[in-house]
């Protein structure tokens, strides 16, 4: 009876070993890995985050036109040009980017980066709400020669670019923190579309939707020409409740860091750029793209004034075109492009855009035939931009995220200023259809430079 006791329990054993492999199977197959934007668009933490993006960053792009809107009612004379005073608003507002954008992701690195996002966001959303109040209280007030409203106004601004130097770092540092790596493609599919189109989109139907907002306040009886800051403000405010409920899975607590280091923080983040190709490649990619997108805001307003039956003011369709072109090109990459290396892909992209400036330069004078190539152009712009921040995001270490992004969004802001300020002048001295044809030559040259010196990875 031993012996039988002793074999009958080695039975079930001797039993249940073969049934581990169909069970091994069924499990394997089952583990089949998702890709596209489905598996993202299931990630509540990341739709937490998109949603904080797309509140913010539309809060950005309004807030300038907010800024017109005011200089236009309250501070521009009759026999005065506007341009001056919305030059003085611009400078404001870039002054930070310059200044503070490097500096700020070393600060990021070291706080809770969901503490950033919250804060920045509540703040920034203060700072708009109580400008009804700063600019009634200074009526009548002079600082030497201009209105004391529009210097508060001006320092306001100032302010609200400088939180926005800390957000930026700290929303694509947290990215990596709540998608897996093999997702990350198809979210920076959506944070760039996002990120981009809200430029295009923010300029084009920024004045209307302010306008609506006055006229339906003061329908409701919170007086006259308070719509628009509720609507800056508010979307500041929106985005930052949305990432209260944010879980980053950070362990960061802030009496327990050490304070950073500027300036050694910030050759840390030199080095690492130096020593690591494959993400400065990245990075100079994501500057020459941005700075072609600046160009064609400059350029668009040239070209609606000679396509016929188009007024300049109407530039923001053309605008519109290459934000609706982003997002299928996004859409493109984030459901699809996981069969192709990140450079393979900038490289399509970038012969895209040359192929659709190309043409723009022979057919700007044609509505449909502009409409269609600035689309196609915005579409290839997005299958450079989305795998390059891919890149960057994947192939930079956690502690090193923030001292990273904050060089590549001084680095970005500082290349904007230069078609702003040359493009201009450029099409006067040389041509339209000319500066379009340098435009791409610069896509072409850098899609193949820097593809051709960065090592392949598929994903």
């Amino acid at each position: 009876m031993q012996l039988s006791d002793s074999d009958l329990t080695k039975k079930p054993k001797q039993q249940n070993l073969p049934n581990t492999k169909p069970i091994s199977a069924a499990s394997l197959a089952g583990k089949e890995p998702e890709r596209g934007l489905l598996p993202v668009l299931k990630n509540g933490k990341f739709l937490i985050l998109w949603g904080g993006q797309v509140f913010s960053q539309l809060a950005d792009k309004v807030y300038l036109v907010l800024m017109i809107a005011i200089i236009a009612n309250q501070f521009q004379g009759a026999d005065q040009t506007i341009s001056g005073w919305v030059s003085a608003v611009m400078i404001a507002f870039t002054i930070p980017a310059v200044l503070f954008g490097a500096g700020a992701g070393v600060y990021v690195d070291r706080w809770p980066k969901k503490a950033v996002l919250v804060v920045t966001n509540i703040i920034r959303g203060g700072l708009v709400l109580i400008l009804p109040i700063v600019l009634w209280l200074s009526n009548d007030f002079n600082l030497g020669n201009l209105p004391l409203g529009f210097c508060l106004m001006l320092f306001l601004t100032f302010l609200v670019s400088t939180l926005t130097q800390f957000f930026a770092p700290a929303e694509q540092a947290v990215i990596p923190l709540i998608v897996e790596k093999r997702h990350l493609l198809s979210a920076n599919s959506l944070y760039t579309t996002t990120m981009m189109a809200s430029v295009i989109i923010g300029f084009a139907v920024g004045d209307p939707l302010l306008e609506f907002a006055d006229s339906l306040v003061a329908k409701i009886g919170f007086g006259e020409a308070l719509g628009k800051e509720l609507v800056v403000g508010g979307s500041y405010a929106i985005a930052g409740l949305l990432l209260i409920l944010l879980k980053t899975g950070e362990q960061k607590d802030l009496t327990e860091k050490e304070q950073p280091h500027i300036l050694a923080d910030l050759r840390d983040g030199l080095r690492y750029l130096k020593n690591h190709h494959r993400v400065r490649n990245a990075i100079i990619q994501q500057i020459v793209l941005f700075s072609i997108f600046a160009a064609l805001a400059v350029l668009a307003v040239r070209l609606a004034e000679i396509i016929p039956g188009m007024e300049a003011e109407e530039f923001g369709l053309l605008l519109a075109a290459a934000g609706v072109g982003m997002a299928i090109g996004a859409g493109m990459v984030g459901q699809l492009g996981h069969w192709l290396s990140h450079f393979q892909l900038s490289m399509i992209g970038s012969i895209g855009m040359a192929v659709s400036l190309v043409g723009l330069s022979i057919f700007n004078q044609e509505f449909w035939v502009a409409m269609g190539l600035i689309g196609i152009l915005g579409m290839f712009g997005a299958v450079v931009g989305v795998p390059m921040q891919t890149t960057v995001q994947a192939e930079t270490p956690e502690e090193m995220r923030g001292k990273v992004f904050g060089l590549q969004n001084n680095a970005v802001n500082i290349a904007l200023s230069l078609p702003l300020a040359l493009v201009g002048v450029a099409e006067t001295f040389l041509g339209l259809s000319t500066v379009l044809l340098g435009l791409a030559g610069a896509a072409i040259i850098a899609g193949i430079f820097f593809s051709f010196f960065s090592t392949p990875t598929f994903e």
